[in-house]
């Protein structure tokens, strides 16, 4: 199971990327384990020297009852100390931005791969299109 973010690279240039732990309920993993996820609008933010991921959808739990989770709510990721402080002084010095990249569960536990980012500009995605259209390109060439 693993959630991508496939706009990300498209949207931001990523600098530097960190593994995070992610706080869950039970029917948020179960719904999570079943694939049931989108991290396509969230981002992260820094509130009293915690990272907490916003708008990442997880839908709810089919099998779930009245205790079910809210799908959008506010979810707290589990950083070192230090990494949240080097990251809330770029963001606030140097206008970066805090991307999910991916999600996915490693030993049992659920984890979101987060990237340092700053958004690009039409003339950099026109940019990394051409490249991309140039590399397939040469790529069919050469199998001929």
């Amino acid at each position: 199971m693993e959630i991508i973010n496939r706009k990300a690279k498209y949207n931001y240039q990523i600098f530097e990327t960190v593994e995070a732990g992610i706080v869950l309920t039970g029917t948020e993993i179960k719904s999570l384990r079943a694939g049931k996820a989108n991290i396509r609008d969230s981002y992260a933010r820094i509130k009293n020297n915690e990272v907490y991921i916003i708008n990442m959808h997880i839908s709810s739990y089919e099998n779930g009852n009245i205790f079910n989770h809210d799908e959008t709510r506010e979810r707290k990721l589990l950083l070192h100390r230090k990494e949240i402080l080097k990251f809330r002084d770029k963001i606030k010095l140097e206008g970066y931005t805090l991307v999910p990249l991916k999600v996915y569960l490693k030993d049992g536990r659920a984890k979101v791969l987060i990237g340092l980012a700053k958004g690009k500009k039409n003339y950099d995605k026109r940019e990394d299109i051409k490249k991309r259209d140039i590399e397939r390109n040469i790529r069919s060439r050469l199998k001929k």
